[in-house]
């Protein structure tokens, strides 16, 4: 796969100006109106759905997406956020009654929701689409301004999105600041009002670290190994088809695609052929043949994924054409635990499959390890879900599917330790872009003097009895 090679930048002596001129727009309050959130939203919707077109292409020249994975996983996933935020935006806006203590009465407390100013959001190459502009959903119905930050690696996306964004949204109020490293630090020593970050530990670390010389708050949507458990009692052609479906999605270069599989040894063999069979059925015999099947994004990548495809024998693919950075859908056995395979995240369509005695032996392997994004249990018995469920701890979780638990706007999603910090989606994206003020209001028309000094033994008597 060739395509023209394309290295997007903003002059990073613009930025300051850039972010001034948003700060402007924001503290005139321009953005604070529900009509202006709404308009915003509404135009990001025309803009995914009038310029498809523009950002398929865009897709496939980056990352080899097929049109109808690009929309799906891209476009209307967006479009979705987009329009539960409609529905909801005029009740998330409402201030929230809470009680008050007998001692404050009279007297009315509410939790007022109010943006934080002007929001970082730096995305990643592998769902560039969604992975900027969900996130700016949230931060636009929360009254914010919004930098948008696209990557590089994935250029011709950024190019379109730099090119569309201003064309639609409000340009006072939105701007998209493309480029590498350099861009993204002089874009870091801004003082923003909130960052939220989507990619790997590493640069979230470096995120983190400049977020906290201006003390703003961040969102880490970080990744990591997220592991399938396949108990004994599963149904093994149905695990295998989901756990196909969400590995190879992208060509495993997904946050929450299953990264390794812990199934009961008397079920491997089964698994893994019938995980064979869900591939062929998806793209055939040859899937480098297949207009459904992704590529990997860069050559670099694309040498990572070969050096790691040595920690197993392949059971399933293994084939890999460097001219064309493709690597089939390959399925692992043989595996050691400390191999760097089962070490690093994968972020490619690797899996590695190993045997355990049961759910238990996969529990505390799972928790001797960091926690992770996504944690994926396949079995037909309640207990051994609910076990699963309750004695683990990831970002989320999915019984008898993968990756899908992304696609539903009231699921926050987010990470938990090493897998992140903060969620997003839904309520939980308007809440993690909104401040939460609270707000006492108290009439003048009593003020009695037993709240003031000096206190008598009986003003302490009646203090102590209502506090």
């Amino acid at each position: 796969m060739q395509t023209e090679t394309l290295t997007p930048a903003t002059d990073a002596s613009e930025i300051p100006k850039v972010v001034a001129k948003l700060r402007g727009a924001f503290e005139s309050g321009r953005t604070r109106p529900l009509e202006w959130r709404r308009r915003q939203l509404q135009r990001m919707k025309a803009m995914l759905e009038e310029r498809e077109a523009d950002f398929l292409d865009a897709l496939a020249a980056d990352l080899g997406k097929p049109r109808v994975e690009a929309w799906a996983s891209d476009i209307a996933i967006v479009v979705n956020e987009i329009e539960h935020a409609l529905r909801h935006l005029g009740s998330w806006m409402k201030p929230e009654r809470v009680w008050t203590p007998l001692a404050q009465r009279p007297g009315r407390a509410t939790v007022r929701p109010e943006p934080f100013g002007v929001a970082l959001v730096i995305a990643p190459w592998n769902y560039p689409v969604h992975l900027l502009l969900l996130p700016a959903v949230s931060a636009l119905a929360a009254g914010n301004a919004v930098v948008g930050k696209p990557s590089e690696v994935s250029a011709h996306t950024s190019s379109a999105l730099a090119r569309l964004v201003p064309e639609y949204l409000d340009p006072d109020a939105v701007a998209i600041v493309e480029g590498g490293v350099a861009e993204t630090q002089a874009l870091l020593a801004e003082p923003f009002d909130y960052v939220f970050y989507t990619g790997n530990g590493r640069v979230g670390r470096v995120v983190m670290e400049a977020a906290a010389e201006h003390l703003t708050p961040v969102t880490l949507e970080l990744g990591g190994k997220s592991p399938v458990i396949v108990d004994a009692a599963a149904n093994i052609e149905v695990a295998a088809r989901r756990i196909a479906f969400g590995k190879f999605l992208n060509a495993g270069q997904t946050c929450i695609a299953p990264d390794y599989v812990l199934v009961a040894r008397a079920r491997q063999e089964e698994l893994v052929q019938q995980i064979g069979r869900a591939i062929r059925d998806f793209y055939g015999p040859d899937p480098s043949a297949s207009p459904d099947y992704a590529r990997i994004v860069n050559d670099a990548h694309f040498r990572r994924l070969e050096q790691l495809l040595t920690g197993g024998t392949p059971a399933v693919g293994g084939e890999t054409r460097a001219d064309e950075r493709y690597l089939a859908p390959t399925v692992l056995r043989d595996v050691a635990p400390d191999s760097p395979v089962m070490t690093e995240e994968i972020f490619g369509p690797i899996l590695p499959v190993l045997p355990v005695t049961d759910a238990d032996e996969a529990i505390r392997f799972v928790n001797e390890r960091d926690r992770p994004l996504a944690l994926y249990v396949f079995s037909e018995s309640d207990a051994v879900q609910e076990r699963v469920l309750e004695q683990t701890s990831s970002g989320g979780a999915c019984v008898n599917a993968t990756v899908m638990h992304v696609a539903i706007p009231d699921l926050p999603f987010g990470g938990v330790g090493a897998s992140g910090i903060g969620s997003y989606h839904g309520k939980a994206g308007f809440d993690v872009f909104s401040h939460r003020k609270s707000v006492l209001v108290k009439p003048t028309r009593l003020d009695p003097k037993l709240a003031y000094p000096p206190y008598t033994k009986l003003k302490e008597r009646i203090i102590r009895r209502f506090l």
